[in-house]
């Protein structure tokens, strides 16, 4: 009998992970990588090593594809950018300003500082495809 609720239990917490493709637009060659960060509420947004999953991936001219699978349902967001140099970090000039392209989930904007997280805050309820345009 326990084995029947170990395998209810897997399966339906399996119908609850969902995945998030994320389609990374406007990348404008193939140099170096792109690091994609996936935050919650409650991490440490925007900050890369703070993210609740993090991808770095080879970056593809045009568009530059990630997925995120097993992820439970609930509130997200996303700090993209392209690390062309491949120094691991997004450079910025003397008065702080990034120097690569980046964006952020629904293509929030940041002026002085990053969005807010409710500005950049997509909803998982089902697997879906999001796009983020680098700026």
């Amino acid at each position: 009998m326990s084995y029947v609720i170990a395998f209810l239990g897997l399966f339906l917490s399996a119908l609850n992970n969902y995945s998030l493709t994320v389609e990374v637009k406007n990348v404008p060659n193939n140099k170096g990588t792109v690091y994609v960060g996936l935050f919650r509420p409650q991490d440490e947004w925007p900050t890369y090593g703070k993210q609740y999953k993090g991808k770095v991936v080879s970056a593809i001219k045009g568009k530059t594809v990630v997925t995120f699978a097993g992820l439970p349902a609930g509130k997200y967001a996303l700090a993209v950018y392209h690390d062309e140099n491949k120094n691991n970090k997004l450079d910025k000039n003397l008065v702080g300003m990034p120097t690569e392209i980046y964006g952020f989930s629904n293509n929030a904007r940041a002026t002085f500082s990053a969005p807010d997280f409710s500005d950049a805050q997509i909803s998982l309820s089902k697997s879906i495809t999001h796009s983020i345009m680098l700026k």
